[in-house]
């Protein structure tokens, strides 16, 4: 059988994605060999191509999948031929038929979960776990406490709105149209702002009786950077998790003391999965918000992987709403 992977061998635009014949050889100690069956498209994976992340080249791309387990090495308990896995996972390498990859992020996936649905929601739904769960204000958040989500028309952020409303959370949303406003509010968002053609930090003021909220999750980075620490209340935190129009521009220190005494984190998936058992744990709890149906992981496209490029230039162009995969 002949394998294919996407791979770079130079940083740069989407022209440098090329699709190629691997080898697949057999996993050792700790690793495992899995066949695609779907795999996931996320904003960091465009940070790979472009450099913004730089991985040693050439470079395979691709964070997350899911399909079948062909073989396992040594040690690893956890997994065995012939189950269903899906996984969010370093080192990049998902845009391909099958591979040999660490086997700790792995993890069984529910009967009930499709593979599209797996390879669409691991990294994002991890992520919001990690959020909602873990990344949290002085004293935690409680039902009827108010939050603001950049960019909830997204993967991340559907899932976000959904997760929210099953917490008793209100989440503000901001999206770039109308219609990801609307969208952002059918998945459970209680605001939408458009920041387009709004004030954002004036809407979220005016929402939250000029107290601003506890928390904001940004993966948007340079262009709501000013705003969002604006939204925070006293003692607020603002969690930037991504930087989808460009890094976050150094900062005075002091500027968090006239904001209020608030906190700024930058947090990451791959701090919180270090571990099988916190993968484990923390997949469990995105399984079981899944399989109850308080989240539903929306599929805007489905690409080929000989398409990858095109796939790429759509998410770049935010034509993406919800999570796209890749098809092997």
């Amino acid at each position: 059988m002949t394998n294919k992977a996407v791979v770079i061998e130079a940083p740069g635009g989407a022209e440098q994605l090329k699709l190629i014949d691997v080898d697949v050889g057999e996993p050792g100690p700790g690793e495992i060999r899995i066949r695609h069956v779907a795999c996931g498209l996320n904003f960091i994976d465009v940070y790979h191509r472009s450099g913004a992340y730089p991985l040693p080249l050439p470079a395979r791309l691709g964070m997350e999948g899911a399909g079948v387990v062909e073989a396992v090495g040594a040690g690893v308990t956890h997994l065995q031929p012939g189950d269903r896995a899906a996984y969010a996972s370093q080192p990049p390498g998902a845009y391909c038929t099958a591979r040999v990859m660490p086997a700790k992020c792995v993890l069984k996936l529910p009967d009930a979960i499709s593979f599209e649905t797996g390879a669409a929601m691991m990294l994002k739904g991890l992520t919001v776990q990690y959020l909602l769960r873990k990344t949290l204000p002085q004293g935690g958040l409680q039902p009827g406490d108010a939050v603001l989500f950049h960019a909830a028309a997204g993967g991340v952020g559907l899932i976000a709105c959904q997760w929210a409303r099953a917490l008793g959370l209100k989440l503000i949303a901001t999206a770039g149209s109308d219609e990801k406003c609307r969208l952002a509010l059918d998945h459970g968002a209680v605001h939408a702002i458009n920041y387009r053609t709004e004030d954002f930090a004036a809407r979220v003021k005016d929402i939250t009786g000029g107290r601003g909220v506890k928390v904001v999750y940004d993966s948007v980075g340079a262009d709501t950077w000013e705003g969002s620490l604006n939204c925070l209340a006293p003692f607020g935190l603002l969690a930037s998790f991504g930087a989808a129009s460009g890094p976050v521009p150094p900062i005075a220190i002091g500027m968090l003391a006239a904001k209020g005494s608030v906190y700024i984190t930058r947090p990451t998936l791959f701090t919180h999965i270090a571990t099988q058992a916190a993968t484990q744990a923390m997949g469990d709890d995105l399984f079981g918000m899944v399989a109850s149906g308080q989240v539903q992981v929306r599929i805007d496209r489905r690409y080929a992987l000989a398409d990858v490029a095109q796939a790429h230039l759509d998410l770049e162009a935010r034509q993406i709403t919800g999570s796209a995969v890749l098809l092997p």
